[in-house]
């Protein structure tokens, strides 16, 4: 569903104080959140549009600073040209450009997509590899990305962390943290395991459709009895 509609109020954002302090394992909070979503949806899916391992790293890289209605618009066409490595350093990145045009920084993504694609293809067999250390190597390529491409392609228990997911963790009281990484460290260790490769979209999901950064719909909110927000609509 999308985000409620109305004039923006002003929301007083304070950080939710857990009544768990981050561990070693799952924490009670965390582990009836994840078991709220995982009854309110159990197979969530991501809004990027892609077919494998390289149109998702593609897509990802390309939806930095971009909505993922915009990146989708542009994908559509890049990707009916150059789904491979190889089709798309042939392409060449003015060509790239011509699709992705309508989206921020594009000049630069175009650089970033041709050179990460001829680095696939001159030290990973044209393959995307499946370890943070490798992905964190290409061009464009930083640690979300890594993390989105390591969890959803490859299914691993890496959770990025964007706006979404740092305002849904700090509300909550799920993670609260001062840095994205803080967030994220926390996180992975809080949530149980059998969720983890399901927490990054239910996160993102919530936050950019329920708890929205002006005015949530805590009314519409499946976890609201638990959450730890003191500004509850």
């Amino acid at each position: 569903m999308p985000p409620p509609q109305g004039k923006p109020v002003k929301i007083s954002y304070r950080t939710a104080r857990s009544s768990q302090k981050p561990g070693q394992k799952p924490t009670p909070l965390a582990k009836a959140i994840m078991a709220r979503f995982a009854k309110a949806h159990a197979a969530p899916r991501g809004e990027l549009d892609y077919h494998d391992p390289y149109t998702l790293l593609v897509a990802v890289v390309l939806s930095a600073q971009a909505t993922d209605v915009s990146v989708n618009r542009a994908t559509r066409t890049l990707f009916a040209e150059a789904r491979t490595p190889e089709a798309m350093v042939k392409l060449g990145p003015e060509n790239v450009l011509t699709h992705i045009r309508s989206i921020g920084l594009a000049p630069t993504k175009a650089r970033h997509v041709i050179a990460l694609s001829r680095r696939l293809l001159d030290d990973f067999d044209g393959q995307v590899p499946a370890t943070r250390e490798a992905l964190e190597s290409l061009p464009g390529v930083g640690r979300k990305t890594a993390n989105v491409v390591l969890n959803i392609a490859f299914g691993q228990p890496t959770l990025a962390v964007d706006t979404h997911v740092f305002r849904v963790s700090n509300r909550t009281g799920l993670a609260p943290g001062k840095t994205p990484r803080q967030v994220e460290d926390t996180l992975v260790v809080v949530i149980p395991k059998r969720y983890l490769d399901r927490a990054h979209t239910w996160l993102i999901l919530h936050g950019r459709y329920v708890c929205t950064a002006r005015k949530p719909d805590c009314g519409g909110c499946v976890i609201r009895d638990l959450c730890q927000f003191e500004d509850k609509a």
